[in-house]
């Protein structure tokens, strides 16, 4: 019941995890600018995530647009774009996998050996998800903080950090975790003897003795 329990809750983490790597893939709050210049009324917001940038004016309309032409992107954001797309891709496949090994499934009853590498195999699956949007999001955020703090950036193009980092780093986390959660729900092996033969008892001599 204790390795149920604790796949059970591997697989809620993990779910939850890969959730948040969708949300966060397509945010655009990736990282953000807030500026005003002399006149407060013209005051925005800059994002920039992902696939776009958006303005939000201060009387709170957002305009959004997507980038052209991916040639035309840094090879850093193609990068993060492929890492975060191949995680969910990889949280996809160890849903699927998980959900073929856990407990509560009728699926391989026949065979629990299997069905519990089943639920391994895709903790394995969920925990490189989640390092792969570990890495992208951190790679980002650590571009992000090298421009902040870099003299020669303008002062009102300075990006800081987005919602959809942190909802990354958070993500990922659970995911690792939760795939973590999965790969120890496996019972331990127990070793087996064979089985002590009992030594006959000798039969008590009846003085006689046969030819």
């Amino acid at each position: 019941m204790a390795s149920g329990g604790l796949q059970l809750l591997g697989f809620v983490l993990a779910f939850l995890g890969w959730i948040g790597i969708i949300i966060s893939t397509a945010m655009p709050q990736w990282k953000m600018a807030s500026y005003a210049g002399d006149n407060i009324v013209t005051a925005q917001a800059l994002y920039e995530g992902l696939w776009m940038s958006c303005a939000m004016q201060s009387t709170g309309q957002i305009q959004c647009k997507v980038y052209d032409s991916l040639l035309k992107l840094e090879g850093s954001l193609q990068a993060t774009r492929a890492l975060m797309v191949a995680a969910i891709l990889l949280g996809l496949v160890g849903l699927f996998v998980a959900v073929t090994g856990m407990k509560c499934m009728k699926c391989m009853e026949d065979d629990q050996v299997k069905k519990m590498r089943m639920a391994v195999f895709g903790g394995v699956i969920f925990v490189i998800s989640g390092l792969a949007a570990l890495v992208a999001t951190s790679w980002y955020g650590n571009r992000v903080a090298r421009a902040f703090y870099d003299p020669f950036t303008p002062v009102n193009t300075r990006f800081e950090f987005g919602s959809a980092l942190f909802i990354g780093w958070a993500a990922s986390s659970l995911a690792i975790l939760g795939g973590s959660f999965l790969c120890c729900s496996c019972p331990r092996r127990e070793t087996s003897y064979p089985p002590t033969r009992g030594y006959p008892k000798n039969a008590s001599s009846t003085g006689k003795d046969y030819v």
